[in-house]
């Protein structure tokens, strides 16, 4: 049997290794909390923990709600926010999600095809 948690950290691990511009790569399970991964080191976070938990629960329901088009429009492989001081991805895995930040300036197409390619290997 597989174990899940390391093949989670492991992929986190992968993922930050990715770009320099990458900032955080975790997986957060269906209910909004942060179960594998985290911040960069020597990274600082734009917002404190209690924001933190408030984002992995926000991204948790909107990843659910975009699961009930599954079957018109075929399975999300990856979405993104390009905001003004960040840029937020999120890969589905399961019932869990990949969650990835990096800086604003960061080359995300090649970025976000390199995940996809790890993702899609678990």
């Amino acid at each position: 049997m597989k174990n899940v948690s390391m093949d989670y950290e492991n992929l986190c691990k992968l993922a930050q290794k990715v770009d320099s511009k990458i900032r955080f790569a975790g997986i957060i399970n269906y209910r909004g909390k942060l179960i594998a991964g985290g911040m960069i080191t020597g990274k600082k976070a734009l917002e404190d923990e209690k924001k933190d938990e408030m984002l992995f629960m926000e991204l948790a329901l909107r990843v659910k709600m975009r699961s009930e088009f599954n079957n018109d429009l075929g399975k999300v492989r990856f979405s993104m926010s390009l905001r003004e001081k960040i840029i937020v991805m999120s890969f589905p895995i399961e019932s869990d999600i990949l969650m990835i930040t990096m800086e604003k300036n960061a080359r995300f197409e090649n970025i976000s095809l390199k995940i996809l390619k790890s993702v899609e290997k678990l």
